[in-house]
């Protein structure tokens, strides 16, 4: 008696159950690099202004102001990347693609005609991508090391609006790749509510204590209007670069970090 042919098992890329296993997680995590780098190249996205804050903060909420002036600040840096010269870069305004102050500035950019980016991440709560988004530069996460490694890749400047959490790992991450000098590049990072800072962050204690040096708090600026943030922006950026695009951060090897 014959025996029925076995029934056709689909190629291992192509099985829902084994990419969704442990086994499959460097797959997954691969493919957080890959589609992004695709994308981004195909986009032609060079270079990115990240802005940081909270999801929480709404227009007409208790900190409304700081949703107001992220999208003021953004809309501001949109038109000016928009009336560079056709050599300099075209600098987009990138966030972590939910609400609040990301939705601000991903709103002030929308508003100002340029392209903007959102690098969004599933949670279980107050994270769903924004509806200011460049349709073909919304990206989804699942890995939030992936995510901040986005962040990094393309940034040329970082913008830090009052947050909680999250955007003090994202902060802090920025901060400890630009003191330990694992970017070739300057990261400038302005910090946005001088007064909401201080009161979270005791950057004076930090060096009263020895854990970090004086010299680390220039790696940021303050500032506390639109304005002087788009001034200190301005005054940082290299606007006059000829660097071949992408712009990609680099890390450093450990003997080049030491010199």
């Amino acid at each position: 008696m014959k025996l029925p042919d076995p029934a056709p098992q689909p190629l291992a890329y192509e099985d829902p159950r084994f990419l969704a296993s442990d086994e499959a997680r460097p797959l997954r995590i691969l493919a957080e690099y890959v589609e992004p780098f695709t994308t981004l190249r195909r986009e032609h996205v060079h270079d990115t202004i990240v802005f940081f804050g909270s999801a929480r903060l709404s227009e007409d909420g208790p900190l409304g102001r700081y949703y107001h002036e992220a999208r003021e600040l953004a809309h501001q840096l949109t038109a000016w990347s928009k009336g560079l010269p056709s050599h300099a870069h075209r600098y987009l305004v990138c966030t972590g693609g939910g609400g609040g102050i990301m939705e601000a500035a991903n709103r002030g950019a929308s508003d100002a005609g340029g392209r903007t980016i959102g690098f969004n991440i599933g949670l279980p709560h107050e994270q769903r991508p924004n509806p200011y988004i460049t349709r073909e530069l919304n990206f989804e996460f699942h890995y939030f090391f992936m995510r901040k490694l986005w962040f990094a890749h393309l940034a040329r400047a970082l913008v830090v609006f009052p947050g909680g959490f999250g955007t003090l790992d994202e902060l802090t991450e920025i901060l400890t790749l630009a003191q330990t000098n694992k970017l070739e590049r300057r990261i400038p990072i302005v910090l946005y509510g001088t007064s909401y800072w201080n009161e979270i962050i005791n950057f004076e204690a930090l060096v009263r204590h020895g854990v970090i040096a004086r010299e680390d708090l220039a790696l940021f600026q303050w500032a506390d209007d639109p304005a002087t943030a788009l001034q200190l922006l301005q005054a940082t950026l290299d606007t006059e670069s000829q660097e071949a695009a992408p712009g990609f951060a680099h890390s450093r090897t450990a003997r080049e970090s030491r010199r």
